[in-house]
């Protein structure tokens, strides 16, 4: 298989390029360092001389993870749990993230592909767009929960028109997500530092006023009526299982695996853990009654509460920072995944994609937080597991040499049915981590079954 043939469909196949190359090799060639919009190459593998520094993309990827939803759901865990057991799910359910993510990374680093390219290898190049298209249109999903959440807060908090931000956020953070990979750096380097220092604050802050003993035993808003641990190590996983399947988008511009695994590192477990941290330490601090996923009994709400104008200032300018952060990462994944089912290109089905990420969030319809990560954890962990299993243990090799792959969507059904009895039967257990187990020895048992006509295939360079 050439290279030209799997970097681009025919259509963008054009002459005219020196030497006999077509333009679009004359574009793999150049380095698009000095370019404010070089190419995403959605088609094919990043080259080398395309790749970003350690730095670059330990920003990308730090700036995922580390926002104020991450906060939200740390205040949730610890409410329901108290605050050492949901501690405990927060520092085991990213030790796991962490290594599954790291898998993955390490995958797409090695080949250079998006995870769309690399799920056709393992579903097939027609089964593919199911996975492929599922994971996009859920990250689709998280840019409208995050731009509805801004519209909320900017609302709530200031009184501006809710419609109005909601629409202004889903245009700016549309913006970062155009530029590319680049634009996933810059904005890490602007929310980072702001989410550190404030948040730190917050929670030293909170903390001083109550007393780091009463932090640390508090037993939760309603100690009779706990959280399952299960439930709170699903709610820690299924936050990124989603971004963390396709984290190949981000990790195919490392340069090699082991900066590859420190970037993941840099955002499972540490800024993962520290944003849910702040949220968890603010509401043992504060005994909150009732956190709400989308209320101001957050970081911003109590920025918000000290009523000086300056931090109420740079608190409106940390909320939008923040979210576009992560708004932005979840379009960039969910247009890289689209463009490839499509044929197209990223920046395209970016805006394509944002207008329809905006109107959800505009219609509210984005407020069904906890339900949605209840999905998550049922429908989303298979397809990891598959994905591992069959690259890194049944088939290392393997390229896209089939259309169809049925004993991959066998395992994935396999896994996500094991994952729905145990949420429905066994509320203590981890759905997320039990429909990753499932479907990744579903997959493993299929597959020794039919091992004679398993292909052992080089990797494409």
């Amino acid at each position: 298989m050439s290279i030209e043939s799997t970097k681009y469909p025919a259509k963008y196949r054009t002459a005219g390029g020196g030497n006999g190359r077509s333009r679009i090799e004359d574009d793999a060639i150049r380095d698009p360092e000095n370019e404010v919009l070089g190419d995403e190459y959605e088609h094919t593998a990043v080259p080398q001389s395309a790749r970003r520094s350690l730095f670059s993309i330990s920003m990308v990827w730090i700036g995922f993870p580390m926002i104020i939803t991450g906060a939200m759901t740390g205040s949730i865990l610890v409410a329901g749990m108290g605050f050492m057991s949901a501690l405990w799910a927060m520092i085991i359910g990213n030790v796991l993230l962490f290594a599954y993510i790291g898998a993955n990374g390490v995958l797409g680093t090695k080949r250079g592909h998006t995870f769309a390219l690399i799920a056709s290898a393992v579903f097939g190049k027609r089964g593919y767009v199911l996975a492929s298209g599922l994971l996009s249109t859920l990250l689709l999903g998280w840019y409208a929960v995050q731009t509805g959440i801004t519209g909320n807060l900017i609302h709530a908090a200031f009184h501006l028109d809710y419609l109005t931000m909601t629409i202004l956020a889903g245009a700016l953070y549309l913006a970062i997500a155009f530029v590319g990979i680049k634009g996933l750096h810059w904005i890490g380097l602007v929310s980072v530092p702001l989410f550190v220092l404030l948040g730190g604050w917050v929670a030293i802050d909170s903390a001083a006023g109550a007393g780091w003993s009463n932090v640390l035993a508090y037993a939760g808003t309603k100690p009779e009526l706990s959280m399952p641990f299960g439930v709170g190590l699903t709610i820690v996983l299924s936050l990124f299982v989603d971004a963390g399947t396709v984290t190949a988008d981000f990790n195919r511009w490392a340069k090699d695996s082991r900066q590859s695994l420190i970037a993941t590192f840099c955002a499972f477990p540490f800024a993962n853990l520290l944003a849910m941290l702040v949220g968890g330490v603010m509401t043992a601090a504060l005994a909150v009654p009732e956190p709400q996923a989308f209320g101001l009994d957050n970081m911003f709400g109590y920025m918000l509460a000290q009523h000086k104008p300056w931090l109420s200032a740079l608190a409106f300018v940390f909320l939008v920072c923040n979210l576009g952060s992560v708004c932005a990462h979840c379009l960039y994944n969910s247009a890289v995944g689209w463009s490839r089912i499509g044929g197209g290109r990223m920046r395209l089905f970016a805006v394509g994609l944002a207008l329809i990420g905006i109107v959800v969030a505009a219609a509210n319809v984005w407020a069904l937080f906890i339900p949605w990560l209840s999905v998550l954890g049922i429908v989303v962990p298979p397809i990891g597991a598959i994905v591992l299993v069959d690259l890194y243990v049944v088939r290392p090799g393997a390229t896209i040499d089939s259309d169809w792959r049925p004993r991959a969507f066998v395992a994935w059904a396999v896994g996500s049915a094991v994952a729905y009895l145990v949420e429905t039967f066994a509320p203590q257990l981890s759905t997320a981590l039990s429909a990753f187990i499932a479907g990744g020895v579903g997959y493993w048992s299929l597959s020794a079954g039919f091992a004679p006509q398993v292909d052992s295939m080089a990797v494409e360079r």
